[in-house]
């Protein structure tokens, strides 16, 4: 999966290729980041545009 275009995704199609990423192979969203070269902080805040928020008790965004 190629995450460094997700500036320009649609955030409801990144959030859920985010969410499985999470679910499937990434042990955290620091190791999903790392993993993909993403800036977690950039991350967060472009799905908070759309309303979506990290969960760490959840481990993904809602």
């Amino acid at each position: 999966m190629n995450l460094t275009t997700f500036a320009s995704m649609d955030p409801h199609l990144l959030v859920g290729l985010v969410n499985t990423e999470l679910r499937n192979n990434a042990s955290s969203l620091d190791d999903l980041c790392k993993t993909h070269g993403v800036e977690k902080s950039a991350l967060i805040e472009r799905l908070a545009e759309a309303d979506y928020h990290f969960s760490e008790e959840a481990g993904q965004f809602r």
